[in-house]
């Protein structure tokens, strides 16, 4: 039986990922200190005799140690998350994103060194792109980040340093690591409190409240279902060559925030008006976005035939019909 460790099994993307692996047959541990996960998330199977689950933080060394020697493979979500939390919060931001990896890397890199056959999964962001002005962005582009003035970006830089280490890792002592940079994953478990945009403006419409779109709403983004992610995340880890390299996870077809408005208000109530909030207010004068954010999705269809079974539609009719039996 696979042993398969998951950091931040508790949130929105680990909590799927969980179920997957639990139907795989794997006995899963999760470590989450609820930070940002939710028990709610994995309630359908909290009592599955093959689930081990964990409250603590990844940023203790012992309990690391300990639940790194007993897995096989080792996805590591746990990460700060959201716009809102980041823009309040950068110090966290940045301790919570770099000293865990490179606790569980250092961990890893010592059993591979013993002679361990174990692979890994980081899971990384389309931050790290920061403001690359390509419409398109592949994994091989440059980095292209603002000021260190704007707190925006230190999520992105540190989410960077995670990367660079599991490259080095997999370079220095021969770990099976593979990186996935999610774009815009959404569906159902996820959350509107941190700034996630797709289950906030569901979250209003359902409650019959006008959807908020920060700025003018002109700005692109991609969506992906996370059950469409999590098989991805699966193909990923089984696959040797894909150890080593970056990937890009999501979906390739761009809407504007405005046009995704509109799309909630048609499909889940046509009555809830949209408004319009500014930035600083939203935020504060220091946030700064980035316009468009569109994934080049050619290395992972190549490396594991990645397709999307979720169309936007079917997305916001399953984020929806969540929110709706959640409220």
């Amino acid at each position: 039986m696979t042993t398969s460790l998951v950091t931040g099994g508790s949130g929105f993307i680990g909590s799927h990922l969980v179920e997957s692996l639990l139907e795989r047959g794997d006995h899963v541990i999760v470590v989450d200190d609820l930070s940002t996960g939710n028990l709610a998330n994995i309630t359908g199977f909290r009592d599955h005799p093959k689930l081990e689950w964990i409250e603590g933080t990844i940023e203790n060394k012992e309990l690391v140690t300990q639940v790194v020697d007993r897995a096989d493979e080792v996805y590591h979500l746990a990460a700060a998350v959201g716009v809102a939390l980041i823009a309040k919060q950068p110090i966290q931001t940045i301790e919570r994103n770099i000293y865990p990896t490179q606790l569980i890397l250092n961990r890893l890199g010592e059993r591979v060194k013993e002679g361990d056959k174990v692979r890994c999964f980081i899971a990384s962001t389309s931050e790290v792109y920061g403001k690359n002005p390509k419409p398109t962005w592949s994994e091989e582009d440059d980095l292209v980040f603002g000021s260190t003035t704007k707190p925006r970006w230190s999520y992105g830089a540190s989410k960077a340093i995670d990367e660079f280490l599991a490259l080095a890792f997999h370079r220095q002592h021969n770990l099976n690591v593979v990186v996935g940079r999610f774009f815009n994953v959404v569906g159902p478990r996820q959350t509107g409190a941190y700034g996630m945009v797709l289950p906030r403006f569901v979250e209003a419409a359902v409650a019959g409240r006008p959807i908020t779109v920060h700025d003018d709403g002109k700005q692109t983004r991609c969506f992906a279902h996370v059950h469409d992610v999590r098989r991805a995340i699966l193909d990923l880890v089984a696959t040797d060559a894909c150890m080593g390299r970056v990937f890009n996870i999501g979906s390739d077809q761009p809407i504007s925030i405005l046009e995704l408005a509109q799309r909630v208000q048609e499909r889940v109530n046509p009555d809830c008006g949209i408004t319009f909030q500014s930035y600083a207010d939203a935020y504060d004068n220091s946030f700064e976005d980035i316009r468009r954010r569109v994934p080049d999705l050619t290395r992972i269809q190549e490396a594991i035939g990645y397709k999307r079974d979720y169309d936007l539609n079917a997305i916001i009719d399953a984020v929806a019909a969540y929110k709706r039996a959640e409220a």
